[in-house]
């Protein structure tokens, strides 16, 4: 998983955010942490597999019921919301977190929901409404980063008759082979294809009727 999903670590504020994804698959119960997710807990990349028993344990004990109920959405549900809480780390330090999921839910080929996946931002050091301002610069940044992503998608799939979580599969392999985010990967693909590749007038006239007949 790329570990800032595309964002940088600051904001165009300038407050000195760390940010990392995370993706849930309920088959399992399984959880993914960016490296920048797992050093926020106290953890060294690829030194733990998270669950959800584990995330409860690093919520502070006067948070831990709400997040419980975050965490419950997450599994189940899905959708946009976000959850401001303390975390402890392996070494007792307690950061204070906000948990964004911006309605992105993974789906299999049925359109069956199976799983969700959003980011941490480390505010500890900021205050105020910096917050609030930054964390929603960032939801605007992620959002159009998944715009590019999801029409990139689209057109692997078209282009190779695959499904949406193997599109995405291609452009995460991509962007781990050239060392680039996968936004910037997706946002490649969309320029070169403008740019690049002309849609013969049989093809489009082929998707005209499938248009006007849907």
């Amino acid at each position: 998983m790329p570990d800032d999903m595309g964002v940088g670590p600051t904001t165009k504020s300038g407050a000195p955010h760390r940010v990392g994804g995370f993706l849930y698959r309920r088959v399992g119960d399984r959880w993914e942490w960016s490296d920048a997710v797992a050093r926020m807990h106290g953890y060294e990349p690829g030194a733990i597999v998270p669950t959800t028993e584990l995330l409860l344990s690093h919520k502070h004990p006067e948070d831990r019921p709400h997040v419980a109920q975050t965490l419950e959405a997450i599994r189940t549900s899905g959708g946009s919301f976000s959850s401001r809480h303390r975390i402890v780390d392996t070494k007792g330090r307690t950061r204070s977190v906000v948990v964004v999921v911006v309605g992105d839910r993974l789906v299999d080929e049925s359109g069956e929901i199976i799983g969700s996946s959003g980011f941490y931002v480390d505010v500890t050091e900021t205050l105020g409404e910096t917050v609030k301002e930054s964390v929603d610069e960032l939801v605007a940044e992620i959002a159009s980063s998944r715009a590019a992503i999801e029409q990139a998608k689209g057109m692997l799939m078209l282009v190779y008759a695959i499904p949406a979580d193997r599109a995405f599969d291609v452009l995460t392999w991509h962007s781990q082979e050239t060392n680039i985010k996968v936004r910037d990967v997706a946002e490649r693909l969309l320029a070169r294809v403008a740019a690049d590749f002309e849609v013969p007038a049989a093809v489009r006239t082929h998707f005209d009727h499938v248009l006007l007949r849907n």
